[in-house]
């Protein structure tokens, strides 16, 4: 009875994997999103790691998770963080990026298990302002496969994304905003400052007194 049961449960299983072998390698997850303000305020938000934190979706899931920053921005900056079960341990290196328009970055798990894939962001002039595109593509392994059976990649990674974009709509268009009224201001105090210096100024050209002749050429 028992080689009964074990036989069948072998047989389930090899049932299984044929049908977990059959899944799709390739991912691709990909939301948008539209941003009141010009590429130039979205692009900052994601060329530069250091200002992930005001928008990314995972940032704040573990308050005491570690990071480190190598480079400025743009290509070959690398972030690394490493936190709780939620956020696990992994890498971000910006690969290529083009102001206002794309970057490129690998995104690399190493925990809770290995995986790596391409994320790309896109920043299209709107009449609205800017379209965001966010873009994950990757590759399943056996394991990965196993996992999608389970688990709607698209809807939970997707939910993130747009999460993820909404926080930087909101990062994007006060920075343009900041930026707009700092250059308003100082286009006011050079108007200022320009009326009090020709009010200041001496008079060259003006008129002889009424009443006075004058002198008369020999």
């Amino acid at each position: 009875m028992l080689k009964k049961i074990l036989l069948g449960l072998v047989a389930v299983l090899v049932v299984l994997a044929g049908v977990i072998a059959t899944r799709p390698a390739e991912f691709t997850v990909q939301r948008s999103a539209t941003i009141q303000a010009a590429p130039e305020f979205a692009f900052a938000q994601v060329n530069d790691f250091h200002n992930w934190g005001a928008w990314s979706p995972w940032d704040k899931l573990d308050p005491d998770m570690k990071r480190t920053f190598d480079g400025a921005s743009g290509p070959g900056a690398i972030y690394s963080w490493t936190g709780n079960d939620q956020v696990g341990e992994g890498r971000m290196t910006i690969e290529d990026s083009k102001a206002s328009e794309f970057v490129r970055i690998k995104l690399e798990f190493i925990k809770p298990f290995p995986a790596t894939s391409t994320t790309t962001f896109t920043f299209t002039p709107a009449s609205e302002g800017t379209q965001v595109t966010w873009k994950m593509e990757g590759h399943n392994d056996f394991m990965g496969k196993a996992f999608s059976m389970f688990m709607n990649m698209d809807k939970m990674v997707g939910g993130d994304f747009e999460k993820g974009l909404a926080s930087m709509k909101t990062a994007a268009e006060l920075d343009s905003k900041k930026r707009a009224e700092a250059k308003a201001l100082a286009e006011k105090a050079a108007a200022e400052a320009a009326a009090a210096a020709q009010a200041a100024a001496p008079a060259t050209d003006a008129p002889p007194a009424q009443g006075t002749a004058a002198a008369p050429v020999p």
